[in-house]
């Protein structure tokens, strides 16, 4: 499973993106199962956010939804650190 995230906004503006690859890890279920209760909550067109805040892109095997701060979800909050700790 690929697992990529893109963040916009916050206070100076600056895009970040960051990817996993999930094939071959030994936490690779554990993964599994945080992405897809992430993209299950996430919206089809990207929410409007509050003034420096981040949006979230996520794409999951070819399926994208999109989220906001403040209003994440635990597992997207979650989802969204660690693939931009280890896939950056």
């Amino acid at each position: 499973m690929r697992i990529h995230v893109h963040r916009t906004g916050g206070f100076a503006g600056v895009d970040r993106r960051a990817e996993v690859d999930t094939s071959g890890r030994p936490d690779a279920d554990d993964w599994q199962d945080l992405a897809k209760q992430a993209v299950a909550t996430g919206r089809t067109e990207p929410p409007v956010g509050v003034p420096d805040g981040f949006s979230y892109q996520i794409t999951v095997d070819g399926r994208t939804v999109y989220c906001s701060d403040p209003r994440l979800t635990k597992e997207q909050r979650s989802l969204i650190t660690k693939v931009m700790k280890e896939g950056a």
